[in-house]
């Protein structure tokens, strides 16, 4: 069977790594479209760049506005590539309000006319104004399939007139990333000033709505905790956490260390005692899933979150972690004080998210349900002939 994946998240070489576990479960053809080129969130600019065990086509296209995930689009025809392709199933990797995912409809429309999907993290409902509305629309009635991140994305997609099958697909990780290894070890000692100091770890965007103003808050609160906070990541709110940070007297007991590849982040988890998330719901976004969760648990470290978004729903799904209600340091500084003098809670919790991660979060088992849901839509014949040519 052919796949035609167009992504934009593709063009990082890990972002691969889920499509080559589906090449290794099915024997499929796969072919990814990526931007030629890509800003990310930290203003960086990104090439595609392939992952070592991905053996499908890779193919760039340059696009216009790159970074831009709701305006980006293609500066070259997608037809004939879909001509040339002749896929049996085409997803894209984009919401269904991006211009891109609409191009990529119109193209398939115009040429192979196969079934087609795309994936949505949006959880908040929201009315676009016109074309975008429209074409969101014409998105939803065309699609065969609608993968989704989560339960609250899958109920926007309800609410927005879409009838047709859902999947739910959340954030997935290779186990063999995120084992422990001794490594892991002599940087927690490096990390540390002392060795009775307490790791509490914070990786993602610093931007307001990640809570970090709460984090120090609640910090402020636990003077007697032997805790070290370790920021990983970078981002507009540098500047006013810093100050915060210096006139609650906190800023010696905090480690900036800016920004650090995905292929680092393992390392630092796996370091760490406890992860915080303490995002914060703002009108326009509520966390959509936080991947850095089930990465951490993976390594073996429990985590404490807040109310924001899917935050709550995954830590109850793994029982790796302890939830507050968002935006209140009080109830989060009580946490981390039940958590971070309690080597056995720390422990308990780390080994029930690890387990449950390993269990139902891998790229194995979720490309299983990626491959069985595109098996239902795709005409009989073709998956006939394609058993056909495997007893051949």
């Amino acid at each position: 069977m052919k796949i035609l994946i167009v992504s934009h998240p593709c063009i990082t070489s890990i972002n691969q790594q889920f499509y080559a576990e589906v090449e290794q479960q099915t024997g499929w053809d796969l072919t990814i479209v990526t931007p030629s080129n890509w800003q990310n969130d930290y203003g960086q600019r990104l090439y595609p760049e392939r992952w070592a065990e991905y053996r499908g086509n890779l193919v760039s296209i340059p696009v216009w506005q790159p970074g831009n995930i709701p305006l980006h689009t293609y500066q070259s025809s997608l037809v004939p590539l879909f001509n040339q392709v002749q896929p049996d199933f085409i997803y894209v990797q984009h919401e269904p309000y991006a211009a891109a995912t609409a191009q990529v409809y119109l193209a398939n429309r115009l040429s192979v006319r196969k079934p087609i999907g795309f994936f949505t993290w949006q959880n908040i409902y929201k009315s676009y104004p016109f074309p975008v509305r429209q074409t969101e629309s014409w998105v939803l009635r065309e699609s065969s399939l609608a993968f989704s991140g989560s339960a609250s994305a899958e109920e926007v997609l309800r609410q927005k007139g879409y009838t047709g099958e859902t999947v739910s697909l959340p954030g997935s990780i290779d186990p063999q990333l995120y084992t422990h290894c001794p490594v892991a070890d002599i940087l927690k000692q490096k990390l540390k000033q002392h060795d009775q100091e307490v790791l509490i770890g914070y990786v993602g965007r610093m931007v307001e709505e990640k809570g970090l103003k709460t984090l120090l808050y609640a910090l402020q609160q636990l003077p007697d905790l032997p805790w070290r906070l370790v920021m990983l990541g970078s981002g507009p709110y540098e500047t006013e956490f810093d100050a915060i940070a210096q006139n609650l007297q906190l800023r010696d007991r905090i480690s900036r260390l800016g920004y650090i590849s995905h292929g680092e982040a393992p390392l630092y988890l796996a370091a760490f005692d406890a992860l915080v998330l303490p995002s914060e719901t703002r009108p326009n976004w509520k966390e959509q899933f936080g991947r850095v969760i089930i990465e951490a648990m993976a390594c073996g470290t429990p985590v404490v979150g807040s109310t924001s978004g899917e935050i709550p729903h995954l830590i109850q799904a793994t029982g790796g972690g302890l939830i507050f209600p968002e935006a209140n340091p009080t109830e989060l500084a009580n946490q981390l004080r039940q958590l971070l003098p309690n080597p056995q809670l720390r422990l308990k919790l780390a080994e029930q998210g690890k387990r449950r991660v390993l269990q139902d979060y891998t790229n194995a088992a979720l490309a299983k349900r990626f491959a069985k849901s595109i098996e239902s839509v795709v005409p009989v014949s073709r998956k006939v002939g394609d058993r056909m040519l495997q007893l051949l």
